[in-house]
């Protein structure tokens, strides 16, 4: 894909690395450089690139020339990645956005800006994305559905249709919202919940893992203990 837009990576972590990888294969954007705050600047340079203080990324790279993107997951409820995406643009840098083109968007749905859209997601007609959304890869938003600012929605999670997703909320693998339903702000659907009425702003829905039973896999097909 030919290049017209260069990018600056906030952060070095796994998410920064994959950004790097989508950007680089799959975007109008040449990576030129990360940025991560200097305490906890641990590198020089990744994947041949450098990485510079945050405190001093103007002595870097201009903000006429580059745009960035806050490569941050969920961490302290979505808002490490508000904080560091908000101070970019105060700096006077524009953000940037990844829509994978093995994404499927429906046209007249709303994208706003620094959202990172992974493969295989489905956006129906009508659907609206706030602001600096993260849809990690093979999610269902459906039509007429809202994900408000800020949100993070793992993979493989179905947000059914007329459905609004509060700002800072967290949507786990596997997770589902039914049709009609309302997730108030800064909530976390662990994974594998089914939300199906409203709920209140702050709740916790945690993802219970099953007890094993006491017949082990071995015992149950009849293997030979090693």
């Amino acid at each position: 894909m030919q290049k017209s837009k260069k990018v600056v990576i906030i952060g070095d972590s796994a998410f920064a690395e994959v950004a790097y990888e989508c950007f680089t294969h799959d975007s109008p954007y040449e990576v030129v450089g990360f940025s991560v705050e200097s305490a906890y600047l641990t590198k020089d340079t990744l994947f041949g690139l450098p990485v510079v203080p945050y405190e001093s990324i103007e002595s870097h790279f201009t903000s006429a020339e580059v745009e960035f993107y806050a490569a941050l997951v969920y961490s302290q409820l979505n808002r490490l990645r508000r904080r560091l995406y908000e101070a970019a643009k105060r700096k006077g840098y524009r953000p940037a956005s990844y829509i994978s083109t093995k994404a499927f968007v429906w046209p007249n749905a709303v994208i706003g800006e620094h959202c990172f859209i992974f493969e295989d997601n489905t956006i129906q007609p009508f659907a609206q994305l706030g602001n600096n959304v993260v849809l990690w890869s093979g999610n269902h938003i459906g039509h007429h559905s809202v994900i408000e600012d800020h949100c993070f929605v793992s993979s493989h999670a179905v947000v059914s249709g007329f459905c609004r997703i509060g700002a800072a909320s967290f949507i786990g693998v596997n997770a589902a919202v039914g049709n009609n339903v309302t997730i108030a702000a800064d909530n976390w659907i662990g994974p594998g919940v089914t939300i199906i009425h409203d709920t209140e702003p702050a709740q916790l829905f945690k993802g219970n893992q099953p007890e094993p039973t006491k017949v082990s896999t071995h015992r149950f097909f009849k293997l030979k203990e090693s």
